[in-house]
């Protein structure tokens, strides 16, 4: 098996050591191509006003100027042009990619691409708290990683579907399972903005979520999950389309 790592943290990482490790557990042809610099929250987007510029780090490890997307059309169509990957995997992210996290992750975008293009994806992302924000557990996903990767591909990946599979704030040993679950909900009035000024009185803002407490999530979630020390796996799907109002609008527009 053949397979594609990237990231959104860039090329330098600690997580991105860790996927690659990961990847070693399931094969010893593992191909790296991550971004230059951190990309977090890009979501899905490509460079199309500027060139892609291709570093060679080291023997089958490359970063490019550009996004996570990016990187993953640079592995498949050109690098591994001649013989593609058979997965890709994107990450370990350094904090957890649940609830409305998935429309704005690199992350997350980086399996969308290797979806898109027909390879079976993974996006990888282990959280961390308070406490372990500097230092996160990435034992965890080093552990179970390879396990809930090796049982999805033995199930199969529908067509257009990717895995978001995100790993608890907790040691190895202190996990309790692993949750098929669906994409939670956050409380959106906690995001904020702080204005600032900068040293010449000139105004700038910084994006930040209130400190309060949070309503208990959803049971089934994501979110769920991860409080309750379950590594969560949640399928996604590339189709964005709401059947049920389609439907409804579809009478409406006749």
């Amino acid at each position: 098996m053949r397979i594609l790592i990237t990231n959104d943290d860039g090329i330098h990482a600690p997580g991105l050591e860790v996927c690659e490790t990961i990847a070693r557990e399931l094969s010893d042809d593992v191909w790296i191509v991550a971004p230059e610099s951190d990309q977090s929250g890009v979501s899905h987007s490509l460079s199309l006003n500027d060139p892609l510029r291709l570093r060679e780090v080291a023997p089958k490890h490359f970063a490019v100027k550009g996004t996570p997307t990016d990187c993953v059309i640079m592995g498949v169509r050109h690098i591994m042009a001649d013989n593609p990957p058979d997965l890709v995997l994107s990450g370990v992210n350094r904090g957890q990619n649940v609830a409305e996290d998935v429309t704005y992750s690199g992350t997350i975008a980086g399996a969308m691409e290797g979806t898109t293009l027909g390879v079976p994806s993974f996006a990888l992302s282990q959280g961390y708290g308070l406490e372990t924000r500097q230092n996160p557990h990435w034992d965890t996903a080093l552990r179970h990683g390879p396990d809930v990767i090796r049982k999805v591909l033995k199930e199969g990946i529908p067509p257009g579907v990717l895995l978001n599979v995100n790993f608890p704030d907790c040691p190895p040993d202190a996990v309790q399972g692993v949750a098929s679950t669906m994409q939670g909900k956050r409380d959106q009035d906690l995001l904020r903005i702080d204005p600032r000024h900068d040293g010449r009185g000139n105004p700038y803002y910084w994006l930040t979520f209130a400190r309060k407490e949070r309503p208990r999530p959803r049971d089934g979630t994501d979110l769920s999950a991860i409080v309750n020390k379950r590594i969560s796996v949640t399928a996604l799907r590339l189709d964005l389309t709401d059947e049920p109002f389609m439907t409804r609008l579809s009478a409406l527009f006749t």
